[in-house]
């Protein structure tokens, strides 16, 4: 791993053209395919190697919106009800937590125009405060944090398909038939996503609309039966309210559900004009989810007592079996596709931070290579499906992703805190967008709240991801900071990335001519 200075650490683009192991001169150059291996023509447009830029506005925000519907919405009301105590209150967070996402998707997407590199809260950390922050960060996210996000959400997928098949409470499906299909679902999504991008943002849209029409039925089936007269859980609205920690914890509940807003900025260097189609994706997704969470709200507790949703481990299958009787079926299936599609947005967004990473020589440099002929980041797609996998036979998974729900916030909030300092240190960068500067001090201060409250809430776990973060220090310092590594090391660095070059037929990405 080596450290790449950014020729312009501003508008970073994806046509880095460093090579694994160029430090010894006398060694081949790095592999170059054939013509015949590539199935480029000469003088074709299509024949550059590197990242396309593909996505439009709607693929945009079918990706904003099949991210942060996952399992959320259909599961987690529970946890937030549990800790209000009321209906009203319970509201009140949801929308707060809406508002608060909207806030934080308007100041990434002053980012994401301003520092036009994919990769998210990393680039702009990296180009913000230097390179060891933004490795610590790259470190956290590709030991623990992306893989097993995507390995939950895989293994809630792989349980609501099973489960029909198993209908007795007290047998519920083997846990060796729920790891093996998360395994197919990983490596069939990671597929997809290696053979075309054009094929994963169709189902990444497909999946989308269906998770969305599932929510458009819980919603219209609610208005239904609170227009039939049934608003007696509305009555007292703030009966039984909680206050202090526990409203922290609500909050943990309800931005759970709302994660994920800021993966479109991983992908920016694929947006077709992204100084537009960017915020135009954000603007247009982030109100929709909040109106579409806080009416699924509403509709679950015009059906459901919030002692019946209390007892709850499936809010949406409970709502289903209490209201569409034989069609109760319709919510698992819902979750089922909701979730799958939340896996596949994951992937095509995740893998590019690893990507990103490697390009910036944080990572082994193979990781930031392209699939000549299919223009794909095939080993970061790889990588990311293997460390997933690798995390479906870990018991009590859920655990882990406990130890750094401070982090995702304190990372989050240390990139709102880069755009401050870029506009006091640069402030005359070109922005094509510039908001108040109340919405990214407003932003930082949630997140410093959150950090706080989230340590004094579990600091135990806190305590323990903060030790495994350290452990990216002495990995920094060997693989990117030590920059005359024995020669042999650099060769056989060189020869495994080369053989990897000509196993799976990539290459550097190349400059846009």
């Amino acid at each position: 791993m080596e450290e790449v200075a950014l020729a312009d650490p501003i508008n970073t683009t994806a046509g880095s053209d460093q090579n694994a192991g160029s430090e010894i001169s006398s060694e081949p150059p790095p592999y170059t395919p054939k013509e015949e291996e590539t199935g480029a023509k000469p003088n074709d447009n299509d024949s550059v190697v590197r990242l396309q830029p593909q996505l439009g506005v709607f693929n945009g925000i079918t990706l904003i919106l099949g991210c942060i519907i996952g399992s959320g919405i259909f599961l987690s009301p529970k946890s937030v009800l549990e800790n209000t105590g009321s209906v009203g209150m319970s509201m009140i967070v949801w929308v707060v937590s809406g508002i608060f996402s909207v806030i934080g998707a308007l100041c990434f997407a002053e980012l994401g125009t301003t520092i036009t590199a994919s990769g998210g809260e990393y680039s702009y950390i990296l180009t913000a405060f230097g390179s060891l922050p933004a490795f610590l960060v790259l470190w956290v996210t590709v030991l623990i944090v992306n893989p097993t996000g995507q390995t939950i959400v895989a293994m809630t997928f792989a349980y609501y398909v099973i489960q029909p098949f198993f209908p007795d409470p007290d047998c519920p499906p083997p846990d060796v038939f729920v790891r093996i299909l998360t395994v197919l679902c990983l490596a069939l999504l990671t597929f997809v996503n290696c053979w075309s991008v054009p094929w994963a943002t169709k189902v990444q849209d497909v999946f989308t609309v269906a998770k969305v029409l599932a929510l458009i039925v819980i919603i219209l089936s609610g208005l239904v039966y609170i227009c039939m007269g049934h608003t007696e859980n509305f009555q007292e609205p703030f009966k039984n309210s909680k206050g202090g920690s526990d409203i922290a914890l609500a909050f943990y509940g309800g931005l759970f559900a709302y994660a994920a807003w800021n993966y479109l900025n991983y992908l920016t260097e694929e947006i077709k004009n992204p100084h537009r189609n960017l915020p135009w994706a954000i603007g247009i997704s982030l109100p929709m989810v909040t109106l579409i969470y806080v009416l699924a709200n509403v509709a679950y507790f015009a059906v459901l007592s919030p002692e019946e949703l209390e007892r709850s481990n499936a809010v949406a299958v409970t709502f289903g079996e209490k209201l569409f009787g034989p069609m109760a079926w319709i919510m698992p299936v819902s979750v089922a596709m909701s979730t799958f599609g939340s896996v596949n947005g994951g992937c095509l967004s995740l893998s590019r931070l690893f990507f990103v990473g490697a390009r910036e020589g944080q990572l082994p440099g193979v990781m930031s290579m392209i699939q000549v002929k299919r223009k794909t980041p095939l080993p970061s797609l790889i990588f990311t499906c293997v460390l997933s996998v690798l995390y479906v036979f870990v018991e009590k998974i859920e655990t882990l992703l406990n130890y750094f729900s401070f982090m995702t916030w304190l990372a989050i909030g240390t990139a709102v805190a880069g755009q401050l300092y870029l506009r006091w240190a640069k402030p005359d960068l070109p922005r094509p967008i510039k908001f108040n500067i109340l919405l990214p001090i407003t932003f930082v201060l949630a997140c410093l709240f959150l950090v706080i409250m989230g340590t004094i809430a579990a600091p135990m776990d806190t305590l323990i991801g903060i030790l495994i973060t350290l452990t990216g220090f002495p990995v920094y310092f060997v693989g990117v900071w030590w920059k005359s590594k024995p020669k042999c090391l650099l060769r056989f660095n060189q020869a495994v990335t080369i053989f990897l070059q000509k196993t799976f037929i990539i290459v550097a990405p190349e400059k846009e001519a």
